[in-house]
């Protein structure tokens, strides 16, 4: 016998069927115990690994989920995969994961990669410009979800928040501190939560019979250098101008706000009260610690991939977690699958929470 085996020695070895070894590898549970336990002793003692993309081809699909995110640098996205790892670790399916620009249309290299016939569902964090093509793809009855898309609402299944009602809880949050100067600075123009954040920042102050002024609302990056730039601008207008608060689009821009307020000598929550967006770890260690609306990102990334899995495998153990009106039999479905969860206000020093202004400042 050669030094690389195969399921059929496994299966001679084992004196069982290959369909037998295939439902080990697999981890289904019509498999007698005594027999499982003799097959999987034979693959340790022989360090049998088998190609899981070789298994999944015999079987007419593969055993990989291919996830599409943008770079992990990006803050969001690490705690986004951590959920969906921690899933996966507990089935035998594998990741393979293809960095994206949201900013780019990369369908022509998306092709290329079901092409190969690798992957038996698609995960698409923050797919972008892909949206449109993923959707005839997902119309295909290729299985595919989304994490916060940010075109309009489709019928394909996703998995996010609400940026308009966190958003808006925010700004009511530096509106009950007394606060009604608050300015708000804004993520890039090309993402739908920018647009969102802001719709919640402006619908708050008018609730509260205040007029949004132009003035304090400032073009972001969702960058650090964006926080800056825009925080010099501000910083920069006469100081009897300046509002007493900032709602701003994300947490990486809030760092460069409190970076550019510490160098001109502004007290944060004292002279400017600050709260961001996302709530990524380096928030709680800032100084001053950051208050900021929190995404449940790990639960977020947990959800989508258990989701993915009820479409490619219905007998799976997250289908239970589904309603039972809502259990997929096929895809495309008549409804979308949305999983909107809630995100909560993390509150720190930077709100000034603990010194209420009087509601006429």
């Amino acid at each position: 016998m050669g030094s690389k085996l195969t399921i059929q020695d496994i299966a001679r070895l084992a004196g069982v069927s290959k369909a037998t070894v295939s439902r080990v590898l697999n981890q289904r549970s019509n498999v007698n115990p005594v027999t499982r336990e003799r097959v999987l002793r034979i693959m340790k003692e022989k360090s049998f690994g088998p190609s899981i993309t070789a298994a999944g081809l015999a079987g007419g699909r593969t055993r990989l989920i291919g996830v599409l995110a943008p770079p992990l640098t990006w803050p969001t996205v690490p705690e986004i995969m951590r959920g969906v790892a921690e899933v996966i670790e507990c089935t035998s399916y594998e990741i393979v994961l293809y960095s994206i620009s949201p900013a780019r249309n990369h369908s022509d290299v998306l092709d290329r990669i079901l092409a190969m016939k690798l992957s038996s569902g698609l995960l698409a964090i923050l797919p972008g410009q892909l949206s449109d093509h993923l959707r005839g793809l997902y119309e295909q009855s290729l299985p595919i979800v989304t994490i916060d898309d940010q075109g309009p609402p489709t019928d394909m299944p996703w998995v996010g928040i609400d940026n308009r009602i966190s958003a808006y809880e925010a700004t009511r949050h530096l509106i009950e501190l007394g606060h009604r100067r608050i300015a708000h600075i804004k993520g890039p123009e090309i993402f739908r939560c920018s647009l969102e954040r802001y719709d919640g920042y402006r619908q708050a102050l008018l609730d509260a019979g205040i007029e949004p002024d132009p003035k304090y609302v400032f073009p972001g990056s969702f960058e650090i250098t964006g926080g800056r730039q825009q925080a010099e601008a501000l910083f920069s207008m006469n100081a009897r101008e300046w509002p007493t608060a900032i709602f701003v689009g994300n947490d990486q821009m809030a760092f460069g706000v409190l970076t550019v307020a510490e160098a001109h000598g502004v007290r944060i929550p004292e002279d400017v009260a600050v709260v961001g967006f996302d709530d990524i770890p380096l928030s709680a260690h800032m100084k001053p610690t950051l208050t900021t609306m929190k995404q449940p990102l790990y639960e977020i990334g947990k959800r989508a991939v258990e989701l993915l899995l009820s479409f490619i495998d219905p007998q799976n153990p997250f289908q239970n977690d589904l309603p039972e009106d809502r259990l997929p039999s096929s895809i495309p479905t008549s409804q979308p699958f949305r999983i909107q969860l809630a995100t909560s206000l993390i509150v720190r020093e930077s709100c000034g929470a603990s010194r209420k202004l009087p509601v006429s400042s």
